[in-house]
């Protein structure tokens, strides 16, 4: 009698053993061979993912540098190229500015190869609305990102223009993170966004998002605009808790209010779901993220004082830019996570249909 596992036995005729394997274990072997291809595919698409989140947050945070560095036109005014030639000159701007336009090309390869492995290996998870939505924003608005940050260079310099670009910026990253999510935690998400959250809470979310982009914006304006230091102290203006609200001073003071208003907001979105016993249960994540969100808004506040004592240092600059970074991403992240799964919301949308069918 044989004996040992199925993969392992001989066949055997005529009584005697022959040295090689079934015809069912070889078949068996070939597609534990092929499922475990398959599965270091998923693995690439994640690991892609997520490269591509980080090399994005990257971008930002260089272009970030460009502007505290005051290097801009590090490469002239020429685009892509820079001055003319393909390696930039060895001058500290130049490298900086080069250095920003490497990142954003590489990036966008990442981009690509990240799509094109996701068709491939996972086309079904691809053909959901979230993921099509989330990567055909992501690839607008870095065409759009790319365009402005050509435009910049070869136009000249408007603040309002400026502050779109990194609004933009900010959009890029935000979508990249998600897609993220979605790739590689996407069936957890949509098991959660079947649970019912309140209107008021999903309306919430999302004019925080908004209100929040508004915020950056007028940041943005404030630091391309020369008027970062219109106020020399923090929390007062010119020594003063409503200071005259006329040029420069005014815009700075805007953005202060407008951030305090944010935070308000922020604490009554949070406050609202920890006190929800149901949601503490059923939807953990919201409020974690809530609290996420909420202390990164808190080191934003910190952060930007940080600008105004340290009259600009680029640290300050830097770890400001950062921090908005991850409380825009975590934001988009917790208005994306109060949206109900699309089923649910067709089933919600058919229901007063249904009502009016049975009562007539």
């Amino acid at each position: 009698m044989l004996s040992g596992r199925p993969w392992d036995r001989e066949r055997a005729v005529d009584g005697r053993q022959l040295g090689y394997p079934s015809v069912r274990c070889k078949a068996w072997r070939a597609r534990e061979g092929a499922v475990q291809i398959m599965r270091e595919r998923v693995r690439w698409v994640g690991r892609l993912a997520w490269a591509n989140a980080v090399a994005m947050g990257l971008v930002l945070l260089l272009g970030a540098t460009v502007t505290a560095t005051g290097s801009g036109f590090g490469c002239g005014e020429s685009w892509p190229l820079c001055h003319g030639r393909l390696l930039p000159p060895l001058t500290a701007e130049g490298i900086i500015e080069y250095s920003h336009r490497l990142a954003t090309l590489v990036s966008g390869l990442v981009l690509v190869a990240l799509l094109a492995l996701t068709i491939v290996e996972r086309r079904e998870l691809f053909a959901r609305w979230e993921t099509r939505i989330v990567a055909g924003l992501l690839v607008g608005t870095l065409l759009l990102q790319s365009a402005l940050g050509a435009a910049a260079v070869l136009a000249p310099r408007h603040p309002l223009v400026m502050a779109v670009h990194f609004g933009v910026s900010l959009t890029v990253f935000a979508s990249a993170l998600l897609l993220a999510l979605v790739l590689t935690r996407g069936e957890s998400l949509r098991a959660r966004r079947r649970l019912h959250v309140p209107a008021g809470v999903v309306r919430a979310t999302w004019g925080l998002l908004i209100g929040t982009y508004a915020v950056v914006y007028l940041g943005a304006y404030v630091r391309h605009s020369q008027a970062s230091l219109a106020c020399l102290d923090w929390p007062l203006c010119q020594g003063r808790l409503i200071p005259d609200l006329v040029g420069p001073t005014g815009v700075v003071f805007l953005h202060r209010l407008s951030a305090l208003v944010l935070t308000l907001g922020l604490v009554g979105l949070v406050v609202r779901l920890w006190r929800d016993r149901v949601l503490r249960r059923e939807r953990p994540d919201l409020v974690w993220s809530g609290l996420v969100a909420l202390g990164l808004l808190l080191a934003q506040s910190v952060t930007g004082a940080w600008v105004v004592w340290s009259r600009l240092s680029l640290a300050s600059v830097l770890g400001h830019a950062a921090v908005v970074t991850l409380l825009f991403g975590t934001l988009a992240v917790l208005a994306y996570q109060s949206l109900p799964e699309r089923a649910l919301m067709e089933r919600a949308a058919r229901a007063p249909v249904a009502g009016v069918s049975v009562s007539q």
